[in-house]
């Protein structure tokens, strides 16, 4: 199988970046090293390449209606411009992908799918489009993503604008605007991300993402912007409690083992819904209640949980499954997101992990470890 590469790949290597197959993608991984990149995201800003993710366009008479029976959120009470977290569910309710799904028109939809469920996600839905007047395009090829997150991700969002700066720092978290970028760029943007921190995601055209790229550097570098890379990416959403599917989120977990619930609208009497895929077995899930609780861990040594190592009780069983773990450059400690069963889930509960054949104590604590300050 062919490895893919972004439209940004040359600015990769030009800035010497540290390059691995992700998702069937060449991506960078790092540019100056993890630690220095997660702490510019957390005090300044920090510069990502996110054409790896997949892009899709839903239109039609009908789309409203079909994007609530397909996907998990009542999709049809989405304002424009607004953005709203969901996920594509199974019969079973087991999660097929989590996406974020923004409303561009009254009929027009654009979801941002996982690089690695791109294609099941377009196929899955194109199945589920019978019987309703709305249509699915893949428009991953035609799009480059490049987000900017930090504290300063306004302000340097807004000074890359010729036309819609101030919509920039009037936008509100999770919702969009289209702005047009200094040299005639037109970008689609939105205010969100993945870091924990305020950040902008801009949607350009492939063929413009080189020059959104370096204009982003030349608005941000003096302000102590700098290029980041997966690594940083994923402990920056490890702080922040932020689930990865294939780690925390897969076809045998539901939303509410992950502690998601509140994305599944089953409608009120007041306010009924229509029926869903999934509604059925996740109605039930609720009911019964979960079997698995993701939780937070925290440390006091300094040897990390990774993703795979067993949770154990006092007694040396094993009870749950580490999902992802790292050491955590804010809290300068290891922390890691676990399944364990509800009993052990409280707060302040101590449980052990294998760490390479040796038991090392972590706290449960609730999540996200880090949440910024305003």
């Amino acid at each position: 199988m062919t490895t893919l590469r972004s439209p940004l790949h040359d600015e990769h290597v030009a800035l010497n970046a540290t390059l691995v197959d992700f998702a069937g993608w060449q991506m960078p991984v790092r540019y100056s090293g993890d630690i220095a990149e997660h702490q510019a995201v957390r005090t300044a800003a920090g510069l990502f390449d996110l054409s790896h993710m997949g892009e899709l366009s839903i239109r039609g008479t009908d789309a409203a209606a079909f994007m609530d029976y397909a996907l998990a959120g009542r999709v049809s009470a989405m304002k424009l411009w607004g953005a709203k977290y969901t996920m594509l569910c199974n019969d079973a309710g087991g999660v097929m992908d989590d996406l974020v799904v923004y409303r561009r028109d009254w009929d027009h939809f654009f979801i941002v799918a996982n690089a690695s469920n791109k294609d099941r996600v377009v196929a899955e839905l194109t199945t589920r489009l019978e019987g309703f007047s709305a249509s699915v395009e893949d428009v991953s090829a035609q799009i480059a993503l490049i987000a900017v997150q930090g504290p300063l991700s306004a302000q340097i969002t807004a000074a890359m604008c010729e036309l819609g700066a101030e919509d920039i720092h009037a936008m509100k978290y999770y919702s969009a605007s289209n702005v047009l970028l200094e040299g005639g760029i037109h970008a689609f943007a939105a205010r969100t991300g993945y870091t924990g921190e305020d950040g902008f995601e801009l949607f350009v055209g492939a063929d413009e993402a080189r020059a959104v790229w370096q204009l982003a550097l030349a608005r941000g570098t003096e302000l102590g912007m700098i290029p980041a890379g997966l690594s940083s990416r994923d402990t920056l959403r490890l702080e922040a409690g932020m689930p990865l599917y294939g780690q925390e989120l897969d076809e045998h977990t539901t939303p509410f083992d992950a502690g998601l619930g509140r994305i599944i609208a089953f409608g009120t009497e007041e306010n009924p819904r229509g029926d869903f895929v999934g509604r059925a077995a996740l109605a039930s899930a609720k009911a019964a209640g979960s079997a698995k609780q993701l939780v937070g861990l925290v440390g006091e040594g300094r040897r990390s949980a990774r993703t795979g190592y067993a949770v154990t009780d006092a007694d040396g069983n094993q009870i749950g499954i580490v999902t992802s773990g790292a050491p955590s450059p804010t809290l300068g400690a290891p922390i890691a997101m676990a399944y364990v069963p509800p009993a052990m889930a409280e707060p302040g509960t101590v449980v052990g992990i294998d760490v390479r054949g040796r038991r090392e104590e972590m706290t449960v604590t609730a999540l996200p470890f880090y949440k910024r300050a305003s």
